[in-house]
């Protein structure tokens, strides 16, 4: 009997880290970003900005264990209107984000850089739009969308009215890069 209720107070311990609230931001310092880059997307959300943008140094996202982060990128995803071109990461005008193909890659740095650069014809470039911690929220979101990231850090239930499958539910897609594109025929025809 007492066997029986240490393991279940192991258990019940084991338990209490997935709820664990880190408010201290694991983000490199300022001074820890790469070099500028170009913008690779002319398109820019507000005020066009001139010069490159930092991509940070951080290879893997920060915020990919972080259920509370993923939960406030998708907030954010819907604040920065992603929805209007990626339509709840289905893909409209935007490409699908809950699938297997990832046209730029699908690590936490290419969809970063997808961000905070643009990509040519139609995603803006955000960088010095918005902020570096806000991007990675949205990139852990992003992520959660095909699966990519654990379970018990998914969103688990809708935030909206939508009837749309939570993130939790979805089966998860082994991103593979996008096909090329179809050569033009031979003879100018």
């Amino acid at each position: 009997m007492k066997a029986a209720a240490i393991l279940l107070v192991l258990l019940l311990l084991g338990g209490c880290e997935r709820e664990a609230r880190r408010f201290t931001s694991p983000m490199p310092s300022p001074g820890a970003s790469a070099p500028e880059s170009p913008r690779v997307g002319s398109l820019q959300p507000a005020t066009q900005q001139q010069g490159g943008v930092k991509l940070s140094t951080v290879g893997e996202g920060p915020y990919n264990g972080n259920a509370f982060a993923v939960n406030q990128g998708k907030r954010l995803f819907r604040w920065y209107n992603c929805n209007g071109c990626h339509a709840m990461g289905g893909g409209s005008i935007g490409p699908a984000l809950m699938d297997d193909q990832w046209k730029y890659g699908s690590s936490s740095a290419a969809i970063f850089a997808s961000i905070m650069q643009g990509r040519p014809e139609g995603m803006p470039s955000f960088g010095g739009h918005i902020p570096d911690d806000q991007a990675w929220q949205i990139v852990a979101y992003v992520r959660s969308m095909s699966g990519q990231l654990r379970k018990d850090v998914e969103p688990s239930r809708g935030d909206t009215l939508s009837g749309g499958e939570a993130e939790v539910a979805r089966t998860p897609e082994k991103p593979r890069p996008a096909d090329p594109p179809p050569s033009p025929p031979v003879g100018g025809r």
